[in-house]
């Protein structure tokens, strides 16, 4: 079973402590986000966990405790660095800082373990065309032989957007064609391998792969062991990821992303962050007693 530490929310960065803990205790519990009074608890143990996928924007936090996770586990770390700043992505640290982090993380656990995602793309009167394949040149030179994979796709238009971002300038195929060839083009000078999600687009002529960014083919690069054949259906369509369970709870998240999805806006995860308990089995709240828990099925996909 696959263990996903982001998707939800930016664990590593806001709550690597009760990350920490509930890898100590060897569980976790995850509300389920239809049914509230619904939990499943996760066993937290080699023996059923395959691998840890962490993404996140800033890995600090758990840089001093991450050598010792990689011991225990398969891991698999996502970076995004993007080219935004403070205007977008509020309480991320900047690309300099985020580049050292990123140069650091991959001293500790090696480079084949971290894909350094450089998403979403997307163009405002900004942040046009022209600065992202300046920025992308920049931190390609600076990230290249630190990571094993470059992952990018261009931000998807969801309602949200309207209210929380109004000042996007929507990315013709024009647009996408043109980013991913230079994208592209840079990437090859420096070797440096750059993929798509498959629900992204297919820019295979411009040397950029299309495949899911968490498939047994990757976490077997990475060292992850020899996986059995695994559905790849994903989170939603198109998507071709293999199976995983978050453990991390949707409106929490503290960067205050502007297109973020997980987040319907930065009060509520403000809000949200004041019941957080680091010593609880749930990251948000306490168990209720009208709550349901139940065992997570958990088997491992690897080849023993």
């Amino acid at each position: 079973m696959i263990i996903n530490v982001g998707g939800r929310t930016d664990i590593v960065n806001y709550y690597s402590e009760w990350l920490l803990n509930r890898l100590e205790e060897g569980y976790a519990f995850s509300r389920n986000p239809l049914f509230p009074n619904k939990i499943t608890k996760y066993q937290l143990n080699p023996d059923v966990v395959d691998c840890i996928i962490f993404c996140s924007k800033n890995y600090k936090p758990i840089l001093p405790h991450i050598g010792e996770i990689a011991e225990r586990f398969n891991i698999y770390c996502h970076y995004t660095i993007t080219a935004y700043g403070k205007d977008i992505e509020p309480n991320v640290p900047d690309i300099d800082e985020s580049i050292n982090t990123l140069i650091e993380l991959s001293h500790i656990v090696g480079k084949e373990k971290i894909a350094w995602r450089y998403d979403p793309v997307l163009l405002t009167a900004d942040y046009t065309i022209e600065r992202h394949i300046k920025t992308f040149e920049h931190m390609v030179g600076k990230l290249s032989s630190h990571v094993g994979l470059c992952i990018f796709s261009f931000v998807e238009m969801y309602k949200r957007l309207e209210v929380n971002m109004p000042e996007l300038i929507p990315i013709t195929d024009d647009n996408k064609e043109v980013i991913a060839k230079v994208l592209g083009s840079i990437a090859k000078k420096c070797n440096l391998k750059i993929q798509t999600c498959e629900s992204n687009g297919d820019y295979q002529q411009f040397g950029i792969f299309k495949s899911g960014c968490m498939t047994t083919a990757i976490l077997e690069q990475a060292g992850g062991g020899k996986f059995k054949k695994v559905s790849h259906n994903g989170m939603r369509e198109g998507c071709h990821c293999m199976p995983s369970r978050d453990i991390g709870a949707y409106n929490t998240c503290l960067n205050g992303c502007r297109y973020c999805y997980a987040n319907k806006k930065p009060e509520l995860a403000a809000e949200n962050f004041k019941l957080h308990d680091k010593k609880s089995p749930l990251l948000l709240g306490q168990i209720k007693p009208t709550d349901i828990i139940q065992n997570g099925s958990q088997r491992s996909f690897l080849v023993k």
